[in-house]
């Protein structure tokens, strides 16, 4: 069983700058390819990074170039920094993990709203 933590999530104004942390427990996080996902009110959920065991990243192409994804296996804990943020980032922001593909887990979610 796995458990996702996730924090950073607030109030910031459009071109603004937040970091999502997402801390994992329960199995060696090494074993864990982990991704962010997003889900605005009335939408469905969406991919916005991924990161795997080995370090490769993907990105959906609305965020290419202004977030980035990074994992520390030291401290269990996958990272979403988030630049020039605009106002249709605004959602909440799930931290996700998957073991091997068989089994998939989801933390509790964190709000971000970018708002003037």
């Amino acid at each position: 069983q796995v458990q996702l933590v996730e924090s950073g999530g607030g109030l910031v104004q459009p071109g603004g700058s937040l970091r999502l942390s997402c801390a994992a427990s329960g199995i060696p996080f090494r074993y864990l390819d982990m991704g962010w996902y997003r889900q605005a009110p009335g939408k469905e959920r969406e991919l916005v990074a991924l990161i795997g065991r080995g370090g490769t990243t993907n990105y959906a192409d609305s965020v290419k170039g202004r977030f980035t994804i990074s994992r520390d296996n030291a401290k269990n804990t996958v990272y979403l920094q988030m630049n020039s943020l605009k106002p249709e980032d605004s959602a909440v922001y799930y931290c996700k993990a998957d073991l091997f593909g068989t089994q998939t887990y989801w933390g509790q979610g964190t709000q971000v709203t970018v708002s003037s």
